[in-house]
This record gives structure tokens, sequence and C-alpha cells, in this order.
């Protein structure tokens, strides 16, 4: 039998151990299971892709990263802040 080591961020490894508890499983035999369904499917047993993200959102990605369009509809940032805790 062989032994697989990975490095992963601690959080990440105490996320996964709880949701897999919560399923029954131990993190070792969650991965056992995601390798054999690799091998059954030739692959990665699920879709990898980008997450559909709004036009819009998108837009301001585009516009934090090219610096454009920065200017908002607020004259300062507490009324920024006051708008996000508005319900």
């Amino acid at each position: 039998m062989a032994t697989l080591q990975i490095r992963i961020d601690d959080t990440l490894k105490k996320q996964a151990d709880i949701l897999f508890s919560s399923l029954g499983l131990d993190t070792s035999t969650a991965i056992r299971i995601f390798l054999n369904a690799s091998i059954e499917n030739a692959g990665i047993p699920f879709s990898v892709q980008h997450k559909a993200i709004p036009d819009s959102l998108q837009e301001a990605v585009y516009d934090s990263r090219y610096q454009r369009n920065l200017n908002g509809p607020f004259d300062n940032a507490a009324d920024a802040v006051a708008s996000m805790l508005e319900d």
C-alpha cells in the first residue's frame, strides 16, 4: 500500500474534516473515493469551470483591475459604509 502526502492550508483541512465527518467519512476515505471516481470517469469526476459572474459584477471587476470608472455614487467613505449596512 502506498502513502500519499499533500500540503494544504490548515483551515481547508479542518473544514474538509468537518464536512466529511458529517457524511460519516474520514478525509482519507473521501480522497480515496475521489481517486476511484476519477479513474472510473477517466478524468476529474465533476465539471471544472469558472463560475458564471453577472455582467455587472464582471464590469466592476474589470474597472477595478484597469482603474477606470472608480468614482462612485458616494461622496465619502462614511456614506458608502452606511449604504452597505442598510437592509
